[in-house]
């Protein structure tokens, strides 16, 4: 009898998996690289990593039903006479009418006004239906100056300083040919069908003094009434933040790289930048040395999906978080329902993110007239609304737990982690010792 070696089980490469194969014969067939929309998709560190401390012997919890525990804020108090007053600490990311359908950003519109939140413009200027349905609207100023106008500048509640964005830091977006209708060329003085890409830097300042001086000239044009903010990409957001405050931000607004964009190249999304959970403790150390904490208001962006991402966040030391892809999920993107006409773009729903060619099946990344019929603004805005209001009622649930009558009473002692890398960049204790990793030169 002849003795066979047992065959051994074929092995398929860590570095090299299929994903990462495919993606070269990719680039091998076409010669270019990969576009797409979305945040990192990569396993990053982030608020899963972090568990709440509930109340016990030591701490006295709160009754959920009888006893209140508050969820507002006030954006931009510092220097402002208009101050932005939100019933939720939970506001609407900056995403442009070009990127998405004209029905899309009224439905943001909606639902934030029906939560008693602000939303954002986004690149390419505001429209009539965003403007008339949001109560509180942030109007972004960005490097491209798409559909920029002083009018709209002074129509808006606040006004947001765009120098980086979390996908992206050091990289500005694209804006491919058959999103380009009539109404986006003419809104961005583009013509129509023809590729655009935005500018990464602002042509017209280099450095945080310039910073100051474009700040200064925006409150002369809106009176002093609108706060100011400024959002920055999760790179060195100690010293961004710093520089912001200086420059005389009301707000500053870190994005981390889990924050979607509408289309920019893979390669950037996935290795620049720094996620959420690392950007946070950076950015309120900065304000805190500056005797600036809760004085200059900190939002982060970047992954936010729940009221525990909420609440973890808050509990770090940020005043309000901003949602862009989450809100996107709400209205309606990437919906099971559309499964086989993902399916037939070679994807399928909860991985679609080839938001740049404009045939997106949900209506919402589009700029195609029968598609975009299938957003009814008001329908997509009352689910928005309710998704809100769950991350709210999840928020003040935790909060409770921990004793706290204010979401913003919560405070990095309420936290352990599970990792030492999310000890390491939240600055918490790793559950089950009293070890902070990196404090105090351990």
């Amino acid at each position: 009898m002849t003795y066979r070696n047992p065959p051994t089980t074929p092995r398929k490469s860590a570095t090299f998996d299929d994903y990462t194969l495919s993606e070269i014969r990719r680039a091998a067939a076409t010669g270019i690289y990969d576009i797409r929309g979305a945040g990192a998709k990569r396993k990053l560190p982030h608020f899963d990593d972090l568990l709440f401390l509930g109340a016990s012997i030591s701490r006295y919890p709160l009754e959920g039903y009888r006893e209140r525990c508050d969820t507002s804020v006030v954006l931009g108090s510092r220097h402002a006479k208009k101050p932005i007053e939100l019933k939720i600490p939970i506001t609407i990311a900056g995403m442009s009418f070009g990127s998405l359908s004209g029905p899309a950003k009224e439905a943001l519109g909606r639902g934030a006004t029906l939560s008693g939140t602000s939303t954002t413009t986004g690149d390419g200027g505001m429209t009539e239906e965003e403007r008339g349905h949001s109560k509180q609207l942030v109007y972004q100023y960005l490097p491209s100056r798409y559909g920029m106008n002083l009018r709209d500048l002074r129509r808006a509640d606040a006004i947001e300083v765009v120098v980086g964005q979390g996908a992206k830091p050091g990289g500005g977006g694209m804006l491919l040919g058959q999103k380009i209708s009539d109404r986006v060329a003419e809104m961005r003085t583009l013509p129509k069908g023809i590729d655009q890409r935005s500018a990464s830097r602002h042509p017209d300042w280099t450095g945080p003094d310039d910073l100051e001086i474009k700040i200064l000239e925006l409150r002369e044009i809106t009176d002093w009434e609108k706060p100011i903010y400024v959002k920055v990409g999760g790179a060195r957001p100690y010293y961004d933040t710093a520089l912001a405050v200086k420059a005389g931000a009301d707000v500053v607004v870190v994005d981390g790289m889990q924050g979607g964009t509408a289309a920019t190249q893979e390669v950037f999304i996935e290795n620049v930048g720094q996620p959420t959970l690392a950007c946070i403790r950076p950015a309120v150390q900065a304000l805190q040395d500056l005797g600036m904490h809760r004085k200059v208001q900190l939002i982060v962006s970047g992954g936010i999906r729940n009221g525990a991402d909420v609440a973890k966040a808050l509990a770090l030391g940020v005043d309000a978080v901003s949602i862009g892809t989450a809100a996107l999920v709400a209205l309606g993107d990437n919906d099971p329902r559309w499964e086989a006409e993902y399916n037939e773009l070679g994807t399928t729903a909860g991985a679609y993110d080839d938001w740049h060619e404009g045939r997106d099946p949900a209506g919402i990344t589009t700029q195609d007239p029968e598609l975009m019929k299938r957003v009814d603004p008001v329908a997509a805005g009352r689910r928005l609304a309710n998704y809100l209001k769950v991350m709210t009622l999840e928020a003040q649930t935790i909060a409770r737990a921990c004793g706290k009558n204010s979401l913003h009473n919560l405070e990095p002692e309420d936290l352990v982690a599970l990792t030492i890398e999310a000890a390491a960049m939240a600055g918490v204790p790793l559950a089950g010792t009293n070890w902070i990793p990196g404090k105090n030169g351990f």
